[in-house]
């Protein structure tokens, strides 16, 4: 008799068949620009490690002092037990580092949109949200229950076509990711806040793949755009320019002390560990000492976009470090991907359902962790793959 879970055998299948089945590779050494995996040293071209900061020294040494003086976890959610001294710490450098006027963290990006969406909109309202947003988005919207309007993707006359054919009677949310972590290109927000300014809209963005890259020392796409005290709620993460863990949601006043009342992770789910806090307080202090690691990030994007457009890739339209190499199907990415790492260099194939079927590709992460001699190594290795597979001549 089959078990009541054996149809996922069948899908399982239809994956492989389809190119679309995801072998997760195990890494076995520090988050650096080269990692170890199955005991091969490789260029590390996947990690959302954009500043280096995973194994950053000051963050490592911060976590080990924060856990001899308040040990490890908090013990219980915030409203109850879970609010350490560190938090509070966190969350104000957090809001100061942003321009904002208040900040509260969450165990993570992804759950900062599951507790902000719900608690800013309900059934009776209605969400518009550019079609390429993240998961993390649609799943609060989802749970949100409010209507939701997608429009096309960093278009804003779309967006005010859907608005005035949609009916509202209640409140009103357009949210946007600020870098699309897939494409590399950036929401073009200050349009957005005209449409939402003008409709009376709650405007949110969620910032992840801006925070320690866009702005000013990477304080995000609001200081990049300069629309500080503009944009009604911000999303961002500390798992990815910060080398640590966690989300954020920041606003002002009013907004985060409602999230501290009806965000369900934030009630519901404990706290950020200690050292992670800790850690996060040293990657702020990093960023506000020095633009290097910023300076270095924009450096190395720019010059491996360069080469592997002068070589004949397909960069699509990118403006930020995210390099995507447009392959087209699922099943060429993905041997394109076996490919590389044969010759020393991980960088994973994107296919669907991360992006739509037809623009599978290999997402080139660049870091300030690489060297330039890494990034050379790196374009070597796809000059010769790209070469044998015919993606370029």
């Amino acid at each position: 008799m089959a078990t009541p879970t054996a149809y996922l055998n069948e899908e399982i299948t239809s994956l492989k068949e389809q190119g679309l089945f995801n072998t997760i590779r195990t890494i076995e050494s520090p988050m650096e620009g080269w990692v170890e995996i199955d005991g091969r040293r490789v260029l590390n071209f996947c990690a959302n490690n954009y500043l280096g900061l995973a194994n950053h020294p000051r963050l490592k040494e911060a976590a080990k002092q924060a856990i001899d003086e308040y040990g490890i976890g908090p013990g219980a959610v915030r409203t109850i037990a879970g609010t350490m001294s560190l938090h509070n710490t966190l969350e104000d450098r957090l809001a100061r580092f942003k321009g904002v006027e208040a900040a509260v963290t969450t165990q993570s990006g992804f759950t900062a949109n599951l507790a902000a969406i719900p608690a800013l909109v309900g059934k009776q309202d209605v969400i518009f949200s550019d079609e390429l947003n993240h998961a993390s988005i649609i799943d609060g919207c989802r749970l949100s229950r409010a209507q939701v309007v997608r429009f096309n993707h960093a278009d804003p006359d779309d967006l005010r076509a859907k608005l005035a054919e949609t009916e509202i009677t209640g409140r009103c949310l357009i949210v946007t990711d600020g870098v699309f972590s897939m494409d590399g290109d950036i929401a073009p927000l200050p349009d957005l806040y005209e449409i939402a300014h003008e409709h009376g809209c709650i405007l949110m963005v969620d910032d992840a793949h801006g925070e320690g890259v866009l702005g000013t020392g990477g304080r995000g796409i609001v200081d990049h755009f300069g629309l500080h005290g503009k944009v009604d709620v911000e999303i961002g993460t500390m798992s990815k320019a910060f080398g640590v863990v966690g989300g954020v949601i920041a606003g002002r006043q009013e907004i985060i002390d409602w999230m501290k009342q009806r965000a369900r992770p934030f009630l519901f789910s404990s706290a950020m560990t200690i050292p992670d806090v800790a850690a996060c307080i040293a990657a702020i202090d990093l960023l506000e000492e020095s633009t290097e690691q910023v300076d270095r990030l924009w450096s190395n994007a720019e010059w491996f976009k360069t080469e592997m457009n002068k070589l004949g890739f397909d960069t699509g339209h990118t403006v930020t470090p995210i390099v995507p190499v447009m392959l087209g199907e699922a099943e060429l990415a993905q041997t394109f991907s076996k490919r590389l790492f044969e010759e020393g260099v991980f960088a994973m194939a994107i296919a669907y359902p991360t992006v739509p079927r037809g623009k599978a590709r290999i997402r080139v992460m660049n870091t300030a962790a690489h060297s330039p001699s890494d990034l050379e190594v790196g374009l070597a290795a796809f000059e010769k793959v790209g070469k044998e597979l015919d993606v370029i001549s």
